[in-house]
């Protein structure tokens, strides 16, 4: 279902367009603090003739992390292999992949997180002393080889750092965290991508795109391009806002980013349960999905607009979430309630009834 939905962060094939990704730190938008501390690292790795110390770059998809990644070998002149952790499946492939680098090249690995525990302990003499120990054979006859490998750099991307084990976190030298966009840096990149798919497009059609982007730069480019479409077949170019507000609707994705599966898990909340306290099971059945897909796809943006709570006696919806929806907030909330989070010294909060 996440991979159905306009405003899924996850990547999809039309998401990949070479041009809509920047070439050099200084056209990368966003993100300044890191870029700037980047380049840094970048220039004193250069002047010292050396590798970069491995680079770990942490935050929710799509953020441009394997965008950075290419940015960070371009900026070295050296070369860039990238592959997935779930793709490593053996010491060998592993072994395959670090043999064939030339000095100082960057090796991606994407999904960190979910390498094999043993493809980790072949790693790591790789990452700190730039040797590989492999088992040749079996039973009386393996024997232990060492490889010496080339300087190189490590570049990990994980979407989930709290996974990665304590041992590979601690040899990342320079860990770096990317944050969501401000409105601000989505518009530029909207307005960057618009250049790069020659749609003439107005500041305030590029802010209304970049209002409900979710402050992510994937999202951003891939309204653009639905926008886009329903601007050519209606010839309503160049795309303002009132062009991007009727093709948004059309989308589904109103005025804060929310779309319509959003939608319908708060409404069920707020029509079925009274705002909650509710749990997230009895959600999963109402809506029949899976308790899993409400918790990492549905509730995490929610939870960071501040239209839902996470409580001990089970989700809540706020008084910003009721006033999204257009109804009215229960006198609980109006009045400084808890949403019915349960005190260990005074009890539970105030009933339904007391309230009335």
């Amino acid at each position: 279902m996440d991979e159905e939905r306009l405003v899924s962060p996850k990547p999809r094939p039309e998401d990949i367009e070479a041009s809509f990704r920047p070439q050099v730190l200084d056209d990368f938008i966003g993100q300044r603090q890191a870029c700037e501390n980047l380049s840094v690292f970048i220039k004193a790795a250069r002047a010292r003739g050396e590798a970069l110390d491995h680079v770990l770059l942490h935050g929710p998809p799509g953020l441009g992390k394997t965008t950075l990644a290419q940015i960070v070998s371009r900026e070295l002149g050296v070369g860039f292999r990238g592959t997935s952790g779930p793709m490593i499946a053996k010491a060998g492939d592993l072994a395959a992949i670090l043999t064939n680098l030339e000095p100082h090249d960057v090796l991606f690995i994407d999904e960190i997180h979910r390498l094999n525990p043993a493809i980790e302990e072949v790693l790591y003499p790789a990452m700190e002393d730039f040797q590989l120990d492999l088992i040749i054979g079996e039973g009386p006859a393996a024997r232990s080889v060492r490889i010496d490998l080339q300087p190189f750099t490590l570049v990990g991307a994980t979407t989930r750092s709290g996974l990665l084990t304590t041992p590979l976190r601690d040899r990342f030298g320079i860990p770096v965290r990317l944050n969501f966009y401000q409105p601000e840096e989505l518009e530029a990149i909207v307005r960057r991508g618009a250049r790069v798919l020659d749609v003439p497009i107005t500041e305030d059609g590029a802010r209304e795109i970049a209002c409900r982007s979710r402050g992510t730069p994937r999202v951003a480019g891939r309204l653009l391009r639905r926008v886009r479409d329903f601007a050519t077949v209606a010839k309503r170019l160049p795309v303002d806002a009132f062009v991007a507000d009727a093709a948004l609707q059309r989308l589904e994705v109103d005025k804060r980013g929310l779309d319509a599966m959003d939608r319908r898990y708060m409404q069920c909340i707020a029509e079925h349960y009274a705002g909650g306290p509710v749990g997230v099971d009895t959600i999963a059945a109402a809506l029949s999905e899976q308790r899993d897909t409400l918790e990492e796809v549905i509730e995490p943006f929610l939870i960071q607009q501040g239209m839902l709570q996470r409580t001990p006696r089970g989700r809540v919806l706020s008084v910003t979430g009721f006033t999204h929806l257009g109804l009215p907030p229960p006198r609980r909330l109006l009045n400084g309630g808890d949403g019915g989070q349960f005190d260990l010294l005074r009890g539970a909060g105030r009933s339904e009834e007391g309230d009335e």
